[in-house]
């Protein structure tokens, strides 16, 4: 299958075409297909599933995209291929973790890349965007060394977006009524209670996709525990500004 799966992109990349697996624009198959992507990068597409992520997200040429909690820069950089340098991603850092070489260095590398540090779960953005995007993040926003106003971090990301701008949430998940300090424990955080908390923000949910689901996930584990790490039970979420 993974032969086959390269194979796709491949000819999806000589002939432009958008049809690589589920409806994958051949953008996107370019950006994941660059060879210059770390190693690390591309050995961790296998679990990741960046193009079947991206594209379920809508990311498009020329978009504007906040990123929340970049990390290492592993979905940034896809990101700035695809919206190419007519789009812009603006990493948003928090300034008790953030890299600053390491953030100049991606910035350098990437011309349409901006990043900025904030106190976690705060932001201002220099425009409206297209698109704001958290993959295993969300649930930090609950972790009890870092917890923040929910709904008020949800609002700001409304308020960041456009009209008919997207909401991006992937996640790992965990069992129904998991309590705040289970989410700090096994980084997990209910499903239900994210739809929960940004739908109470004003938002949409317009879509949801099992490509990261795992069904025999344990998720009584912490998602760094050996048993589960890179087969976790994923979410993803689509939300809209109205």
């Amino acid at each position: 299958m993974k032969v086959i799966f390269i194979c796709a992109i491949a000819l999806s990349v000589a002939v432009g075409g958008t049809a690589v697996g589920a409806d994958i624009p051949g953008y996107v198959a370019r950006a994941v297909a660059d060879r210059s992507r770390p190693k690390v990068d591309r050995d961790a597409d296998a679990h990741r599933l960046p193009a079947q992520t991206i594209a379920f997200a809508g990311v498009a040429p020329g978009m504007a995209i906040g990123e929340f909690i970049p990390g290492e820069a592993y979905f940034t950089r896809l990101l700035s291929n695809v919206v190419g340098p007519k789009g812009k991603i603006y990493g948003i850092e928090n300034t008790s973790w953030t890299n600053p070489a390491f953030d100049k260095m991606i910035m350098s590398e990437r011309r349409n890349v901006f990043y900025r540090s904030w106190k976690f779960g705060e932001f201002e953005l220099p425009e409206k965007i297209d698109l704001f995007w958290i993959t295993q993040n969300y649930h930090d926003l609950h972790v009890a060394c870092c917890r923040v106003d929910i709904a008020a971090f949800n609002r700001r990301v409304f308020d960041a977006l456009k009209p008919g701008g997207i909401y991006l949430i992937v996640d790992q998940a965990a069992n129904p009524g998991t309590t705040e300090a289970q989410i700090t424990a096994l980084h997990r955080i209910d499903e239900a209670q994210v739809i929960s908390e940004v739908t109470a923000a004003g938002f949409k949910l317009v879509d949801e996709s099992d490509a990261l689901r795992h069904p025999r996930d344990d998720r009584t584990k912490n998602v760094f525990d050996v048993i589960v790490r890179g087969q976790t039970d994923e979410f993803m979420l689509k939300f809209q500004r109205p």
